[in-house]
């Protein structure tokens, strides 16, 4: 199962996040030294994806133009001696074929993806949701990949939470464990109530899927919030063939609320070459003087 092509949903509104996303795409928002979104594409591009669709919305332009060049400012950068900066600009547009589409209603996520359908065609597909940032080893895309491949069938990330946190996810019903923290789904659901949960494994933003997901997008109707839900559609197709779920390594960070955002930035500056070191001890500094 060779996955070739991913799917990155950036139309939200953002609305956890105004007003700083009133004029500037969450997507768009810094961490550290780069936007949330490139390290949604490099994690990508990392498990062996070649095209990328990031699907936007109104106001999203900033996206599309961050992944083209800018042969002023590189020209401006390399006249200037700064030729580190210039490449760091220059490989942003070059690290996948990167194509983009309006979501022009805002008719849920499952309705995002059926967007894509004449993208994908025929093949096996990656989604990473753009508040999802995954720090980890091997990259969490990739790790689906592998079950996928193992397995021979669709790949979703997983995570285990206290049961009153699983409302604010999707709950997962886990069958057979095949091995490496790989598990078969037999049902989910939407944002369950606590009568509803069927686990306290819930999924996380990463997703390998079989084209057969499409035609069953274009008849779910709408769930939870009146929207088209991904999960319902991929419900029907669990139901449909074999599904597996990846209990991944890593830490997922949800870069689409404010104590997300902030935990995102410490723990990536942290491991940042240039700033970790001065970070780190700037925290032990400011530790001391709360005593």
């Amino acid at each position: 199962m060779k996955v070739r092509k991913a799917i990155i949903p950036a139309a939200g509104l953002g609305s956890r996040l105004l007003p700083n996303t009133k004029s500037i795409p969450k997507e768009m928002l810094p961490l550290v030294d780069k936007p949330v979104i490139q390290y949604i594409v490099e994690e990508a591009v990392s498990a062996g994806v070649e095209e990328i669709l990031i699907i936007t919305n109104r106001g999203k332009d900033a996206i599309e133009d961050y992944f083209d060049y800018a042969p002023d400012l590189e020209a401006r950068l390399r006249s200037d001696g700064k030729i580190k900066d210039a490449d760091a600009v220059h490989n942003v547009a070059d690290m996948a074929d990167i194509f983009f589409l309006r979501q022009k209603e805002t008719k849920g996520l499952g309705h995002a993806i059926w967007r894509a359908k004449s993208f994908v065609g025929d093949e096996p597909f990656g989604i990473l949701l753009g508040d999802d940032i995954m720090l980890s080893e091997t990259p969490v895309l990739k790790q689906l990949v592998q079950a996928a491949e193992a397995n021979n069938c669709s790949a979703i990330a997983m995570r285990e939470f206290p049961p009153e946190e699983v409302r604010k996810y999707s709950s997962l019903k886990l069958e057979e464990n095949l091995g490496g923290g790989v598990y078969r789904i037999s049902d989910m659901n939407e944002k369950p109530t606590d009568e509803e949960r069927l686990s306290n494994f819930a999924i996380m933003g990463r997703y390998v899927l079989t084209p057969a997901i499409f035609d069953i997008l274009g008849n779910t109707p709408p769930g939870r919030n009146n929207e088209i839900q991904l999960t319902d559609g991929m419900r029907v197709l669990c139901h449909q063939e074999k599904m597996c779920a990846v209990d991944f390594e890593g830490k997922r960070y949800d870069t689409g609320n404010l104590k997300g955002y902030l935990e995102s930035i410490i723990d990536f500056a942290l491991k940042n070459e240039e700033a970790g070191a001065w970070l780190r001890q700037f925290i032990i500094d400011k530790a001391d003087s709360f005593r």
